[in-house]
């Protein structure tokens, strides 16, 4: 888990001043009182977080599974089946801050009506820890060196040593799994193919209903959720790749929440009658990630020219129409921990001596040759945004003045982010996506070296001894200043051997049915932390 709390994050609200058509209930002619209609363009890869690896999952799981911990909409944490947030404090944490004590609420059930107990979640622990289990990312949980439940409503989980992403690994987001119901699970011998992965037991607000896949989710309420049933009948999640559908559908009102909104549409959200306009700086980080394992890729003048022969401000005007805040680091930039870094210099002339400096000689047709090998890459994103296309053919654009020949070979996100894709199999060059950071700064998971799949998420295959170093450093002590200087260092390291170019913080935009109340967009991880509060 990894990030910061935003303490100034803008969040803008502002209603079409379009009229409105109501009906005798006062609310717009097109809603469905008690129905929400999101559209995604996205459906999860699987209801089970330790399998999933798209934002999706993490936003349909809100909505079926409580955790021991949410965090709210500027991320700060709030308990869910924990009674209080643990804290050094409260003995929550114990003073060599190795022990966390979590009280369990005892009036949590499942929806068959079983109560969820401490059990539970010791389950969902002796999960990740399974080696049969083929899980996406063992990450923070590796810090545990044991959990026990001296009652059925209490947990003791003693670490290896003191770890700052320990409460981060209970909270909802990331790679903190859910306790699972261990009254079904427990004589599976793993879970890779278990029924709950697509059709989960709710302890949420929400029960799934219905899910066809391609097409949409239904999810109806948990009537034994502890907060008590939520006020909507219904929550329809239609899915919808193309974008342009996506905007028509809001624009026709067959949906109530079309969440980030393609940057080329912001401009026309304002023309829409009976639909507020949200935006916010969320922890979203766009990056040109970089395979530091793949023969070309391997030299760090390469990937330094990468980084010099893009114009990012030019790429960020045109493509994304500006409206995002341009990035130095992987660290959220109003964090604590942000480190202080100058931003990208586009200097191509720099970046073909350093190819040069490489070996890369000029070939035919313009192309750098060596060894008689001509610099070809490869670059991928998802299918499900035009915005990702029209990134790279832009990129493509400069990086041939270069000498670099670079295609483009997209992916669908279910593949792109699976176990058995490019990313995690390294079989990419380059590839162009958003990763979502929590609270905590914590970047550990992305680039030491421990956690190259299949032992977590460093998809860049990084192997770098002071970015290991300082990244372990900084995850193993609670002291906020000497945490910042080791960011200062580890953010400073990224930068000279490039596992990824950091382009952007995303501005989110949302369009939402002005009949939809109690929708408070996230900075970080999850738009349905609060779901339990929407009506309409």
């Amino acid at each position: 888990m990894r990030r910061v709390i935003a303490a100034a994050l803008l969040l803008a609200l502002a209603a079409c001043s379009k009229t409105t058509q109501t009906v005798a209930g006062g609310h717009n002619s097109w809603t469905i009182p008690g129905v929400i209609r999101i559209g995604e363009q996205e459906e999860p890869d699987s209801l089970n977080l330790m399998y999933g690896n798209n934002s999706a999952t993490d936003e349909a799981t809100a909505l079926v599974y409580s955790f021991l911990l949410r965090y709210d909409d500027n991320g700060n944490f709030i308990p869910d089946l924990a009674t209080v947030v643990p804290t050094l404090a409260n003995g929550g944490i114990s003073k060599d801050q190795k022990t966390i004590t979590v009280h369990l609420r005892k009036n949590a059930r499942w929806q068959d009506g079983v109560p969820v107990t401490a059990a539970d979640w010791l389950y969902t622990y002796h999960a990740v820890m399974n080696p049969r289990n083929t899980i996406k990312s063992a990450y923070g949980w590796d810090q545990i060196a044991s959990a026990s439940a001296p009652n059925p409503y209490t947990l003791v989980i003693h670490l290896k040593k003191p770890s700052v992403g320990a409460l981060d690994v209970l909270t909802m987001g990331g790679t903190a799994y859910p306790p699972l119901p261990a009254h079904i699970l427990a004589k599976l011998p793993d879970l890779n193919h278990a029924s709950i992965n697509s059709a989960p037991l709710s302890d949420g607000p929400f029960e799934l209903k219905s899910w066809n896949h391609g097409a949409s989710l239904v999810f109806v309420p948990n009537p034994y959720y502890w907060r008590g049933a939520p006020k909507l009948k219904e929550v329809i999640w239609k899915v919808i790749p193309d974008s342009n559908t996506l905007f028509n559908e809001l624009q026709t009102h067959a949906i109530d929440l079309y969440p980030n909104v393609e940057s080329n549409a912001v401009a026309r959200l304002s023309s829409i009658t009976g639909i507020n306009v949200l935006h916010r700086v969320i922890a979203n980080w766009r990056h040109l990630g970089i395979n530091t394992s793949r023969p070309i890729l391997k030299d760090v003048r390469v990937r330094q020219a990468l980084a010099m022969g893009i114009d990012w401000k030019r790429l960020n005007d045109t493509v994304y129409h500006g409206i995002n805040q341009l990035a130095v680091s992987d660290v959220f930039p109003q964090s604590w921990a942000a480190p202080s870094l100058p931003p990208y210099t586009y200097d191509p002339a720099r970046a073909k001596a350093l190819l040069a400096e490489a070996g890369w000689k000029p070939g035919p047709q313009g192309i750098l040759m060596k060894n008689g090998q001509p610099l070809h890459l490869v670059v991928s994103a998802t299918t499900a945004a035009k915005s990702n296309e029209q990134s790279e053919v832009v990129m493509q654009s400069m990086v041939r003045s270069l000498g670099i020949d670079l295609t483009i070979k997209n992916y669908p996100p279910s593949l792109m982010f699976s176990r058995q894709g490019p990313l995690y199999t390294g079989t990419y060059d380059l590839e162009w996506s958003i990763d979502t950071n929590g609270p905590d700064p914590d970047n550990a998971g992305s680039w030491n070296s421990a956690y190259i799949p299949p032992h977590g998420a460093n998809t860049s295959w990084l192997r770098d001894p002071i970015v290991d170093e300082t990244s372990a450093a900084a995850q193993s002590t609670f002291d906020q200043a000497k945490r910042k200087k080791l960011y200062q260092r580890e953010e400073a390291r990224l930068r000279q051997v490039v596992p990824a170019v950091f382009f952007y913080w995303e501005t989110s935009y949302y369009g939402i049915n002005t009949d939809f109340k109690g929708f408070k967009p996230a900075a970080f991880l999850v738009d349905g932390w609060n779901a339990w509060e929407w009506q309409i």
